[in-house]
């Protein structure tokens, strides 16, 4: 169903600071400011005013090399970008987080369903086949490792290894869904990232 992502967006803001990831976004004079989370107490930051700059803010992290995971806790430092409307600022988040606008609201309408894991593998064909060898060990290991949000990503899992298996490599929290005064950035399915590192472990150990 089409959704008007950007009406949602506008009423959710409102007139208060509010958050999605590593973003804050503020009504200011202008229009919106979005900057990192981390930034909101600096004076000092480079200012930006085109919607377009949200691509090349969202590529990089602060040692310059290129961000693969847009949703990875990673996001570079030192910026402001100011927008003069909600429509520019949902333009602007789908570099940040791309979709995540979409399947939150997906998730509130109840059409969003989780795709387990070997589900996920399941699908591979050609040199990724050989991730449904994964044991459910080594599938507990490498969801641990590669999606905690210290470090992997900020997202929070709505699948489990299979039906009956739920991850328990993972504190509970990153499984629980709050919105709070925050977007909640939504994992629907094991990504990409995630089924090419099962093929290193699958591989590592055939």
């Amino acid at each position: 169903m089409m959704r008007d992502t950007a009406a949602w967006l506008g009423e959710w803001l409102g007139s208060s600071m509010r958050r999605v990831g590593q973003l804050t976004i503020a009504p200011v004079a202008e229009g919106w400011e979005l900057r990192h989370t981390e930034d909101v107490a600096r004076a000092d930051l480079a200012l930006f005013t085109k919607w377009e700059d949200a691509r090349a803010l969202a590529n990089l992290n602060d040692a310059g090399a290129f961000r693969p995971l847009k949703t990875a806790p990673n996001l570079r430092h030192g910026w402001r970008l100011v927008l003069p409307s909600v429509a520019d600022v949902k333009r602007a988040l789908d570099f940040f987080y791309p979709a995540m606008l979409g399947l939150w609201l997906a998730h509130n309408h109840g059409e969003l369903a989780p795709v387990h894991l070997r589900e996920t593998l399941a699908r591979q064909t050609g040199m990724y086949r050989i991730t449904q060898k994964l044991s459910d060990e080594q599938a507990q290991s490498l969801v641990g490792t590669t999606c905690r949000s210290d470090g992997g990503c900020l997202k929070t899992i709505l699948w489990r290894v299979d039906a009956e298996r739920p991850v328990g490599s993972l504190p509970e929290e990153k499984f629980a869904v709050r919105e709070r005064d925050g977007l909640p950035l939504l994992c629907h399915e094991a990504c990409n990232l995630l089924v090419a590192e099962a093929r290193k472990v699958v591989k590592g150990t055939a």
